[in-house]
């Protein structure tokens, strides 16, 4: 990973925001706005928790949510989370591709993060994350591998890029 400040958009004061920094904003987040585009070019936003687990950025969303459609045709997604207010907080986005994660081990680990974090009762399908209040819902879960993600502090005010 590299790590940079992007000078055009930051403080001359400002120095690059470390990694674990930006990464405990990441894992202590409850939820994050999930970008996606539909089919016909038209953007999609939706607010969703998401868990960081080795590297990965995991979400999941019903199969036939338009989300979910949306991955289907383009992989690539960004997920954003931080705080409302314009002088305080860092704000941080994860750009990159998804996957589908159906590893049952995995499912299980991330079933675990969900409990803990979020009080949310799921238990492990085949393949999918199945609703203990809604046995029915099947939940797919998506992993968003980083390509890109920016940090952005407020004071002083910078941009740190990293870069996988």
């Amino acid at each position: 990973m590299e790590t940079s400040i992007v000078g055009e958009f930051s403080d001359p004061r400002a120095e690059a925001l470390p990694w674990e920094r930006a990464l405990e904003v990441i894992e202590s987040a409850q939820m994050f706005w999930l970008s996606t585009v539909r089919r016909d070019g038209r953007p999609h936003v939706a607010p969703l928790p998401a868990m960081w687990l080795e590297g990965g950025l995991y979400f999941c969303t019903g199969a036939h949510e338009q989300k979910a459609k949306n991955i289907e045709v383009n992989r690539d997604v960004v997920l954003t989370t931080g705080t409302n207010s314009f002088t305080s907080g860092i704000d941080v986005v994860v750009e990159g591709p998804v996957t589908r994660e159906t590893s049952n081990d995995r499912l299980a680990r991330l079933v675990r993060l969900w409990k803990d974090k979020l009080g949310w009762e799921f238990t492990v399908g085949d393949g999918v994350f199945l609703d203990e209040g809604n046995p029915d819902h099947e939940a797919v879960v998506f992993a968003l591998t980083p390509a890109k993600v920016l940090a952005f502090t407020k004071e002083p005010y910078s941009q740190t890029r990293y870069t996988f």
